[in-house]
């Protein structure tokens, strides 16, 4: 019975559990235990990553190779960006990410798949080329960093060199997005599904709220 109720609802509760979190996070970060909250940042990544995860109908092969690729891509790409300026521009990352390796949260390769997944389950149904569900899904994700950048660098996840974001952050996540989205929208691993749709409505209306 319970593997039946696991089997018929298991995308809302997926889905509820990433609501949940984010809600009792975001009042939280409001409170006086923000700091507490703001610790606890990584658990919630990890979480939300956990339940897209889970709400995928099959953890095939293809699909493990696909998160492992963006994961290692995202982490790279994070790498040349701290330690040469070459993309994103001049920024570090800080204490609220949990560990890193020379300088990158490793928790940075999931929020790339993460993140990715999620911008790409919202048009990859849509009766369209590839190349515009690519083009779609990077602007997806490029609006959601715009969410994301000043929350970060409020609450010690990254900063920037005088404090400014330049504009060729979001050149860059765009660029980038659009090579790894295209790449797995012809490689057809991403499903679209009420988790992996919820959770980027639910990033967004998080890191939007935050914001004022």
């Amino acid at each position: 019975m319970l593997n039946a109720f696991w089997k018929n609802n298991k995308q809302y509760l997926l889905l509820a559990i990433i609501v949940i979190f984010h809600t009792v996070g975001f009042f939280g970060l409001q409170s006086a235990s923000r700091a507490y909250f703001l610790s606890l940042s990584p658990l919630n990544l990890v979480l939300s990553f956990t339940c897209l995860l889970l709400s995928y109908s099959r953890l095939t092969y293809r699909l493990l190779l696909a998160i492992l690729v963006v994961g290692i891509a995202g982490f790279t790409a994070e790498y040349i960006g701290v330690h040469t300026q070459l993309l994103f521009g001049e920024y570090h990352y800080g204490n609220n990410l949990g560990y890193k390796l020379a300088g990158i949260p490793l928790l940075i390769a999931i929020n790339w798949v993460m993140l990715s997944f999620s911008a790409i389950a919202i048009v990859v149904s849509l009766q369209t080329s590839v190349l515009v569900k690519a083009l779609l899904s990077a602007t997806l994700m490029t609006l959601l960093d715009f969410f994301i950048e000043p929350v970060a660098i409020n609450s010690d996840f990254w900063s920037w060199a005088d404090g400014i974001i330049p504009m060729y952050n979001y050149v860059c996540w765009f660029v980038l997005s659009f090579i790894l989205h295209f790449w797995l929208l012809k490689k057809e691993v991403v499903e679209q599904n009420t988790v992996g749709i919820g959770l980027y409505v639910v990033l967004v209306l998080f890191f939007g709220l935050l914001n004022f």
